[in-house]
């Protein structure tokens, strides 16, 4: 069983989303909700232990919730809720687990708690407590433990008046085309962003994205299968059910660096 706190002022929502929980999250029970900032820091600081999962609106009757991770630590995963989207950026600099606009749908509500659950499990899997805060003042610090730059977890997309947080593990591939760069995702959605494939290419695991050319990274897990062409250059076939927006040939001089990263 994990136990959450709602952050919520207002109390149609705050009962709106009980009621979800209730009805398609049996393993989480709720032991604890506010409705301000300092109702919020007093719930923290006087029975914080008590629970693993915050569901935290961001405006409440007395600021916004970024004011809470100012003035007390919050160990807690966060799932942040809002009708506003232009909170998005901001919500995962402070290390939240997801970003749900009202009104919440119930399958985004679904992979939010999956991915919090999962943050939950990981934590309590042996590591020590202290490791855990050190690794995430390196992280707000903007480095990892070996004094590098942490991977990006999210890419943020701006659609108009939306923003869409798009998991960097459902990424299949991305490419560039008349100065434009493009996302896209393992159900087949491509998204326009605005970084460079330089940019993005320093943000990934090199473990599991590969730049095989100038236009084009790619993840390891959507590749079924490679073939030679002529010339010693190599073409990418894609697993099925992903299709392909752009040429996934391997350029000539990353052939070997590729085939070596591809046996790893």
């Amino acid at each position: 069983m994990t136990q959450a706190f709602i952050i919520e002022d207002e109390p149609r929502a705050r009962k709106y989303l009980m009621t979800l929980l209730e009805t398609h999250f049996p393993e989480i029970r709720v032991v604890g909700t506010a409705g301000s900032v300092r109702e919020s820091v007093d719930l923290l600081e006087n029975h914080g232990k008590e629970a693993d999962l915050i569901f935290m609106d961001v405006e409440l009757s007395d600021g916004n919730c970024f004011d809470i991770f100012k003035r007390t630590e919050v160990r807690q995963a966060v799932i942040m809720t809002t009708a506003y989207d232009n909170y998005a950026v901001k919500a995962f600099e402070v290390n939240s687990v997801d970003y749900l606009l009202k009104p919440i749908d119930t399958e985004y509500l679904r992979r939010a708690v999956d991915r919090a659950l999962e943050r939950i499990r990981t934590e309590r899997g042996g590591h020590d407590l202290s490791k855990i805060m050190d690794a995430l003042t390196l992280l707000r610090e903007g480095k990892t433990e070996s004094g590098s730059s942490p991977k990006k977890e999210k890419f943020i997309i701006r659609l108009n008046d939306r923003i869409v947080p798009v998991n960097t593990r459902e990424i299949a591939y991305f490419y560039s085309e008349s100065k434009n760069s493009f996302l896209v995702t393992r159900g087949n959605v491509a998204y326009v962003f605005d970084e460079s494939l330089d940019t993005v290419e320093h943000q990934l695991d090199p473990g599991s994205f590969f730049r095989i050319s100038r236009s084009c990274i790619i993840s390891s897990d959507v590749i079924e299968s490679v073939s030679k062409l002529f010339g010693g250059r190599l073409k990418i076939s894609l697993t099925k059910g992903i299709d392909s927006h752009t040429d996934l040939t391997v350029s000539r001089a990353r052939v070997v660096p590729f085939m070596n990263w591809l046996e790893n």
